[in-house]
């Protein structure tokens, strides 16, 4: 995309905003103008950070008010320290952490995190919040009632505390039930596409009603794998089947984001692995699948990419390879308060030095905007 579209898009989105009326929960605007490089870098950052809540000496303050991140993800789990808690304590701190996360943002902020129900679950009990069923556990009420109330109690809880964007539905298949990371932990509603498909609609349309974004992931599939890509590389060459991009072909639309996951497959590209795939994200996803929406990478911190690309390497890799959104959790190795900006410095630098070209940039932060100003219309509250 080149300048013209990305400032005519940046125009008509904010003339939406002018003429609607005023949002409320100080809602901050979109940019009235093209802005700088930087901006558009930082917008393409989704960061993790600790702390259950915001001070104005900390680095996520920082990141959001001054540097302009596009999102945060939070956590109740700190990893680094194996120790409890990061972000979450309660229903009424989060509510306040979200809040002044939000007030403090100069662009809209996307406040993200893992809601699946069952194991994959940062509102736990402990901290005030309702039991959750998995995925698994849901799909066994063929009817889909069960989904139903489960998906809607869980938007609603996202919308009371200020979480805008849940990274779910898990749309892998159910492949290997000793899957070390789906299906061990009932994370996949079935083996079948079609049920898979049911029931992650009816998970997308009760988030919607509430207005909470959701996210498909992770793509191309995972569910046949027989490794975890937090721990390292996970080959899917012989176990991964064509069936898997189906519930992306059937659910892939307007308000989803999509999510990479770090899975190596041969079959589909003998070099990389598909979050850092031009292959897989752009030639497949984009190109074939038809979809036009924001991607987001699964987290990059996580073994299958830090033990084998370098921090540059890694973030040249999937801007080029078609990602928008760049998960860096700041919960997998090392902690580093410095992340986001050693980020946008890097991603800079590729850019300068030519190896990241601006229109790709440019093709990011318009989608990014495109999806907070079209889901800011329709749903204020969630921002």
């Amino acid at each position: 995309m080149r300048a013209g579209p990305v400032i005519g898009l940046a125009l008509v989105l904010a003339l939406a905003v002018r003429a609607a009326p005023a949002p409320p929960r100080n809602v901050p605007p979109l940019p009235e103008a093209e802005p700088a490089l930087e901006a558009k870098i930082a917008q393409m950052l989704l960061v993790g950070f600790r702390g259950a809540e915001l001070k104005p000496d900390s680095h996520i303050y920082r990141d959001v008010k001054d540097l302009g991140v596009g999102g945060v993800i939070l956590f109740d789990y700190d990893t680094p320290s194996r120790s409890r808690p990061r972000n979450i304590l309660s229903r009424e701190q989060l509510t306040r952490l979200c809040g002044d996360l939000r007030r403090i943002a100069p662009v809209r902020l996307f406040i993200a995190l893992d809601q699946e129900g069952g194991r994959v679950n940062r509102l736990r009990g402990e901290y005030g919040f309702p039991p959750s069923a998995g995925a698994r556990e849901m799909a066994a009420d063929r009817t889909g009632a069960l989904t139903r109330a489960q998906a809607e109690e869980t938007a609603g809880l996202l919308a009371e505390v200020g979480v805008n964007l849940n990274f779910a539905p898990c749309v892998d298949l159910d492949l290997n039930p000793e899957n070390p990371v789906i299906g061990a932990y009932g994370r996949s509603f079935s083996a079948s596409p079609s049920v898979v498909v049911k029931h992650a609609a009816l998970w997308i349309e009760a988030h919607r009603r509430r207005g909470i974004l959701s996210c498909l992931k992770h793509f191309p599939g995972h569910g046949s794998s027989a490794g975890d890509t937090h721990l390292g590389w996970v080959d899917v060459t012989e176990t991964w089947r064509r069936a898997e991009l189906i519930p992306y072909r059937r659910l892939a639309g307007p308000g989803l984001m999509v999510m990479t996951s770090h899975v190596f497959n041969a079959a589909l590209d003998p070099r990389y692995p598909a979050t850092l795939s031009p292959r897989i994200i752009t030639g497949l996803l984009r190109n074939k699948l038809g979809f036009k929406g924001v991607v987001v990478s699964d987290d990059l911190d996580m073994a299958a990419i830090r033990a084998h690309y370098g921090f540059e390497e890694a973030l040249e890799r999937a801007i080029n390879a078609g990602v928008d959104l760049l998960c860096l959790s700041n919960n997998g190795g090392q902690y580093d308060p410095a992340l986001a900006s050693k980020a946008v410095e890097a991603i800079r630098g590729l850019v300068l030095s030519g190896r990241v070209t601006r229109e790709r940039i440019d093709e990011s932060w318009g989608r990014i905007m495109a999806l907070k100003g079209s889901f800011l219309a329709a749903n204020p509250d969630s921002y």
